[in-house]
């Protein structure tokens, strides 16, 4: 929830519900995240590649082993508003699965979620 208010600018004072004032937020180590229940088995990711019949589906495990940056990214994604606005906060969003990234000359602020 955190990570999603800061994309929209929520914690300032010049917040505006249709206007785009949040921040670059980049999270890291994705692949150490935990699905609590039986998430891992029971949930399954849904996406379309645009031809008649096409309907992909891939579990969480399977997701957690590939490509584990896509569950934070599609998770904070349900949070936002669905409107033309999504576009331009998901942008904003910069997930890595390790704890490198290339974004060290910005000098990022560090923020615990617990």
């Amino acid at each position: 929830m955190q990570v999603a208010n800061a994309l929209r600018g929520k914690d300032k004072p010049t917040y505006t519900a249709h206007v785009d004032t949040g921040d670059f937020v980049i999270v890291t180590n994705a692949a150490k995240i935990k699905l609590t229940g039986k998430k891992v088995e029971d949930k399954i990711y849904y996406h379309h590649t645009g031809y008649i019949g096409h309907l992909k589906s891939i579990t969480a495990a399977e997701m957690l082993e590939k490509h584990p940056e896509r569950i934070i990214e599609m998770a904070v994604s349900g949070m936002l508003p669905k409107n033309k606005l999504r576009k331009l906060f998901i942008g904003k969003l910069k997930v890595y699965q390790g704890a490198d990234h290339p974004h060290a000359a910005q000098k990022p602020e560090k923020m615990e979620i617990n």
